[in-house]
């Protein structure tokens, strides 16, 4: 290679050498400082291991997810700040008040799971201040709303009702213009029967708070368990119109519209907190539900069961959703066709699980789906107020079958239970009595 004499390699830089020397110098002297103190530049440079997210934005994020009506994603916020800052006061009660409206939207034994979370929250939330107006508030919601679980007993409900009162008062001592403690006192005196008094006290709220869905919440409630729904559903527009996004709210408004049987009402604010859902890709079987029972009450039992149907494809395995349809097919005529879902709601089942066609019996699966398809395991419910209806209609269709056997075992369950329920004991003896006559045949 021919190397002009100007360009010489051999040739000096002057200047220039030096100065790309010194540059090279000193990135060798760097590299070996960094060599010798490797740790403490990583430590430097890398990021913290503690979380970069303080506890206040998780709490931001549950109050934009409540907004929006999506209460799961709340909770999951309000416990990612409790993960940062467990002994949280404010976020304790706020996730002890979104246990309690989220246990609307669930089914009895879900419901009571998250019942039993919410009064954990909240009594941190008062050991840590008990001297705070707005903790002792939400107290008095969470006793108040485990009371009407379905699964406690009757001294329980007493007792949860009495603790939520002397909680409502202290809030109302430590702040007597605190309007969630004025309303909250009202939902327990109108589950005391105190109707005048509870009243009273929701316009006091109202006044006070006129912007806040609680107030207004209540106001609706104690107007509806009065048998005012029509302005019980004007209250709990009023609640819907400060959080429009709060599906159990349509659910009320709908089901006070089916008081009044103004169905065709009814329907479209349960068919709205279905499209809620549906936007935020919720996927909630109680409005499906909801506007099942309000088909069965037309007659149109067909359209009862096409949506307990997508209720039931939402949670194949949950046994209210299975009592439901039962119930369905029992008031329809079809007897025969209740027997296996009120089997699944009473004492439990196996079903097959098929993505285009949901949820199919065994009885009615064919062999190469009973080969082919999975098998899901659906629990009963255990006998309370709110499942005893499936284990009557159950007892009495079995009875009518013949079956009796299977119905005595049922109706005896009933009968220790509920010996002093004259109408549900009207109903049992009357399938007593069926057996009674087949048996003679």
């Amino acid at each position: 290679m021919r190397i002009p004499k100007e360009r010489s390699i051999f040739k000096s830089r002057g200047p220039i050498f030096t100065s790309l020397s010194a540059a090279l110098l000193a990135l060798i002297m760097l590299n070996l400082i960094a060599l010798n103190n490797k740790e403490k530049i990583q430590a430097f440079i890398l990021p913290t291991p503690f979380p970069t997210r303080n506890a206040n934005s998780y709490l931001l994020e549950g109050q934009a997810f409540f907004m929006a009506g999506n209460l799961q994603g709340a909770i999951d916020a309000y416990q990612d700040a409790l993960d940062i800052d467990p002994e949280n006061v404010e976020v304790l009660t706020e996730l002890a008040r979104l246990q309690v409206y989220s246990s609307k939207l669930l089914t009895p034994q879900d419901s009571h799971v998250r019942l039993v979370e919410a009064m954990e929250s909240i009594e941190l939330a008062a050991s840590l201040e008990p001297d705070n107006s707005h903790v002792q508030a939400i107290r008095a919601l969470v006793y108040d709303w485990n009371a009407f679980d379905p699964t406690i007993s009757a001294e329980q409900f007493e007792e949860y009702l009495a603790d939520a009162s002397k909680a409502a008062s202290l809030a109302i001592q430590l702040d007597n213009q605190n309007a969630l403690a004025i309303a909250f006192r009202a939902e327990v005196m109108a589950d005391q029967l105190r109707w005048t008094q509870a009243l009273q006290q929701a316009e006091l709220a109202v006044s006070l708070e006129p912007n806040l869905m609680d107030t207004r919440r209540v106001y609706a409630y104690v107007l509806e368990t009065t048998g005012n729904y029509s302005r019980a559903i004007e209250e709990y527009k009023n609640a819907a119109e400060i959080m429009p996004n709060l599906t159990f709210l349509y659910i009320s408004i709908g089901q006070n519209y089916r008081q009044l049987r103004l169905y065709d009402h009814a329907l479209e604010f349960f068919d709205k907190a279905a499209t809620i859902n549906t936007n935020l890709g919720i996927q909630d079987p109680l409005p499906y539900i909801a506007i099942a029972k309000t088909y069965t009450r037309q007659g149109q039992f067909f359209a009862a069961a096409r949506n307990a149907d997508v209720a039931l494809s939402f949670d194949p395995t949950n046994p209210d959703i299975y009592g439901q349809l039962g119930y369905i097919q029992f008031q329809a005529r079809n007897f025969e066709g209740s027997i296996p879902m009120l089997e699944c709601a009473v004492q439990g089942c196996e079903v097959l699980y098929d993505e285009v066609w949901g949820v199919i019996p065994l009885v009615d699966g064919s062999e190469e789906q009973l080969d082919s398809l999975p098998r899901l395991t659906v629990v009963g419910l255990p006998l309370s107020n709110s499942s005893v209806v499936y284990y009557y209609v159950y007892g009495s269709v079995l009875a009518a079958f013949n079956l009796c056997d299977e119905a005595v075992e049922i109706l005896d369950l009933v009968s220790a239970e509920f010996y002093n329920d004259d109408i549900i004991m009207g109903i049992v003896q009357e399938s007593y009595t069926v057996c009674e006559i087949l048996g003679t045949e």
